[in-house]
């Protein structure tokens, strides 16, 4: 059991209390701490205050919550009463712009989810399983001749991704320009993720990080909009098989009938784009790297592979259900690294949040790289241990102790394409190989930028299985 402090219980009728508040005084530190060390700065703040305390980076109020309880109450009961025009999509919005994931305009994300939210159902998705498998064959076979060699598993994962994005939205094969989109996401994902620790000087100044983010913004979008215009000049019609981007191009919204402008069809395009490729290359490197470290783990999803899959190399959409272990081995990846690892929202009204009044435009911070280790509800946090996503074992403990794609009604909508894309991709690989450790092997940190990445990215040796 936790040592913390205890949560109390949300909406108690009782006089409410003020959030207890990080001073210079308590030692954990200020802005710098926070700048210099993220992860460690919230930890040491949960260890002291339990499951919400209150700090200012350079004066700016943010209030951390961290038990399942509280996140319900936020994301759910209340989720009408909290929007995404917090600190943290402020920061992330020159890329994001107003697409799906950092959109404040409540009325305009309710549009847009409406007409989106047809392509990404699980049914729908199972149209696009066969291009996250064919991707992965045609990586297997390039891997082919390199046998006994320590892959790069983040680039190797990284360039799978967006050519599977790609292939899914565009119909399309990409090579020099998806490496180009990969370093320049990569770029803005550092200069986002410092900023949002330490936001200064604006980036709205001219200095060489803001020119450096901008000028990776204007790759990104230049990936983006050549495959529209393209695909504008094409006028190819909507069909059943027809790519995403075909699809949201003749997307109509049933309360008014219209469709989406060319300039928010761009963001939606870009959002998808970074989405789907930054989930996919940390949780598979990730997970490669955890199998790499937990034999015992290996040798069960193989297991469950070959059986699965009988004299077939490649497994199909229609394999999912004979994969649950494959499903637990990402979902306990998805609880220890959490590529989305934090996301916010703002009290637009006053509200009482565990018997704490929260005052209105209070900007809320869930992190789930602590969430996911929370004593109370996951026992030796640090271990993966798959089992813990039995049927059994999930009705055990409260839903929304788990978050790796959000909740309530702004959950992420990519998230059935993403658990598909993760267990086919998986189970694929692992079918054919093992990545097992270099013999120099070091351990790999979580580097807290504004998604988790690998710090300097996962290396393991590629090896044949017999």
């Amino acid at each position: 059991m936790s040592s913390r402090p205890s949560a109390p219980t949300v909406g108690r009728p009782t006089g409410t209390r003020e959030i207890p508040t990080i001073r210079r005084k308590d030692g954990l530190g200020g802005a710098l701490a926070f700048r210099n060390d993220q992860l460690r700065f919230l930890g040491a703040g949960l260890d002291r205050y339990g499951d919400i305390f209150r700090f200012r980076p350079l004066g700016i109020p943010i209030v951390m919550v961290n038990h399942p309880d509280y996140i319900r109450h936020i994301l759910v009961e209340k989720g009408e009463s909290y929007d995404k025009d917090a600190v943290l999509f402020r920061v992330v919005r020159p890329v994001l712009r107003q697409g799906l994931i950092a959109n404040p305009d409540m009325e305009l994300w309710r549009r847009q989810r409406r007409m989106m939210a047809p392509h990404f159902t699980p049914r729908t998705v199972g149209n696009f399983a066969r291009n996250m498998t064919d991707e992965t064959a045609l990586m297997l076979q390039r891997w082919e001749r390199r046998p006994g060699e320590v892959l790069d598993v983040t680039d190797e994962i990284g360039q799978l991704a967006l050519r599977i994005v790609n292939r899914s939205l565009f119909s399309a094969e990409v090579g020099a320009t998806a490496q180009a989109f990969e370093r320049a996401f990569g770029t803005a994902n550092a200069i986002l993720g410092a900023f949002f620790r330490f936001p200064f000087p604006p980036l709205n100044v001219p200095t060489p990080r803001s020119r450096k983010l901008h000028r990776a913004i204007d790759e990104m979008d230049t990936f983006v909009s050549t495959f529209i215009r393209a695909r504008l000049a094409e006028d190819t019609p909507a069909s059943e098989d027809a790519d995403l981007l075909t699809l949201l191009l003749h997307s109509v919204d049933e309360e008014d009938g219209k469709g989406m402008d060319l300039e928010q069809l761009h963001h939606e395009v870009l959002n998808i784009c970074i989405g789907a490729y930054e989930t996919t290359t940390n949780t598979l490197s990730w997970a490669f790297y955890l199998l790499a470290r937990h034999p015992e783990v290996e040798a069960k999803l193989h297991a469950e592979v070959d059986a699965a899959l009988g004299g077939r190399s490649v497994p199909s959409f229609e394999d999912l259900a004979s994969l649950p272990y494959t499903r637990m081995v990402i979902d306990e990846t998805l609880r220890i690294y959490s590529p989305a690892y934090q996301f916010m929202r703002r009290a637009r009204e006053e509200d009482t949040v565990g018997g704490y009044r929260v005052p209105a435009h209070t900007n809320i911070l869930v992190n789930s790289y602590f969430l996911h280790r929370h004593p109370d509800f996951w026992e030796e946090p640090e271990r993966f241990v798959p089992e813990r996503f039995t049927p059994e074992a999930i009705a055990a403990r409260p839903k929304h102790v788990y978050t790796p794609f959000g909740a309530g009604h702004r959950i992420c909508i990519g998230k059935h394409f993403a658990l598909t894309e993760l267990i086919l991709v998986l189970a694929t690989v692992a079918r054919r190989y093992r990545l097992t450790l270099p013999d120099a092997a070091t351990e790999v940190v979580p580097e807290a930028l504004i998604t988790l990445h690998p710090k300097g990215g996962i290396h393991l040796r590629l090896e044949e299985r017999r």
